[in-house]
């Protein structure tokens, strides 16, 4: 990026570059001319800089003399006033358990040496983003509806335009989806590639109730929106562990208006479909859902369709508060007449065709068990 094109408040940006070697420090200082760059070459240096000034972001070495990254990522999540700064590591280490132990940690991304200069400033703006997001919810109650507000006016002006040629149209979109599955993959890596998921779930059951293909193509880039209310849900909430209070239970189910409130006010085809599932996909066949208590066929067919899959993929999942569940296990379950997930939760009709091809949803999971950021732009159908 030359001088005439610097983004406006860059300058005000302060980035940390924690690393022992000189010559690296120099490369991501001519890497982010832009920012404002401190550094130290040492951890315990790290931990002094961070309380004598304001840090927006932290570029950290794992591999130093003295104190590591690790242990000077553990010491920044302890202290108070800077916990929330994200932290990107840098290492040339391609080690899964590091990986882990770091994620583990707090840190907010995960960059490979030698370092991509345009990836390296992608990672960057996308974290400054939500970490200026997640300031505005410290103070949940005071600010959410300003913050709702100022989200919908965003997508309205994203948006705004985009009806005129269809070709700009989807461009927009997917480049949405991307956003939220990065967004989604800076927390939980798990969460991500479920997003994913629900893409091709959702693509696979519309195939085979005899949707249009601009309906199938409408439902693959709305049906990963559908919790994007969860944006707005205390992430001490949204990452507890254990088993939900009645109170915190009742918070989780806001999510759907939240969401429906985000995607609401736009002219787009696509938002208005993402808008009825997010509002619809925990409405059951029965009537036992939420928010609106609907049943049977007064709920939304995207709506009954992203709920079978969104069961499906939670329960194959991995989440801090239980284990993967096999396919066969999910199978039954789902089928069950007693269990607390059953089979009166579910459109027949959606269900019966899901027992049929249940194995093309194993396939699904298996292939998109890891997050990939660039499959939304290579779309693919397992019909």
């Amino acid at each position: 990026m030359n001088r005439s094109e610097k983004k406006p408040g860059h300058s005000h940006t302060r980035i940390l570059v924690v690393d022992d070697e000189k010559l690296n420090r120099d490369l991501l200082k001519a890497f982010l001319a832009d920012y404002n760059i401190v550094t130290a070459d040492r951890g315990s240096k790290a931990l002094q800089a961070v309380k004598r000034q304001r840090v927006d972001l932290i570029l950290l070495d794992i591999l130093m003399p003295g104190m590591n990254g690790i242990e000077v990522l553990k010491q920044l999540k302890t202290m108070k006033k800077v916990q929330d700064i994200p932290v990107i590591i840098l290492t040339a280490l391609k080690d899964r358990d590091l990986k882990i132990r770091g994620l583990e940690a707090g840190a907010s991304d995960f960059l490979l040496k030698p370092v991509d200069k345009t990836e390296l400033l992608t990672r960057i703006e996308n974290l400054l983003k939500i970490k200026e997001f997640n300031d505005y919810l410290k103070d949940h109650n005071v600010i959410l509806e300003k913050n709702v507000r100022q989200r919908t006016h965003q997508l309205e002006a994203a948006y705004k335009n985009l009806d005129k040629a269809h070709a700009k149209i989807k461009e927009a979109y997917i480049n949405t989806i991307l956003c939220l599955t990065r967004a989604a993959e800076h927390k939980d890596d798990l969460t991500a590639s479920h997003i994913q998921r629900m893409s091709y779930y959702a693509t696979l059951i519309a195939d085979y109730l005899g949707l249009s293909s601009q309906d199938q193509e409408k439902l693959f880039y709305a049906a990963p929106m559908h919790d994007i209310g969860k944006i707005g849900i205390p992430d001490h909430i949204l990452l507890k562990p254990g088993p939900l209070t009645k109170e915190e239970f009742e918070v989780i189910k806001k999510h759907p208006l939240i969401g429906a409130k985000i995607l609401s006010g736009s002219g787009s085809p696509i938002l208005k479909e993402a808008k009825i599932i997010a509002l619809s996909h925990h409405e059951r066949w029965d009537g036992s859902g939420y928010p609106k208590g609907l049943k049977g066929n007064n709920i939304p067919l995207s709506g009954r369709i992203v709920l079978l899959a969104d069961v499906y993929d939670a329960m194959r999942s991995k989440r801090p508060y239980k284990k993967e569940f096999s396919h066969q296990k999910v199978i039954s379950i789902i089928t069950s007449e007693n269990d607390r997930v059953n089979s009166k939760h579910f459109d027949p009709e959606i269900l019966e065709l899901f027992l049929k091809m249940n194995k093309k949803f194993d396939f699904i999971f298996q292939e998109y068990r890891h997050y990939d950021q660039n499959t939304l732009s290579k779309k693919k159908y397992f019909i």
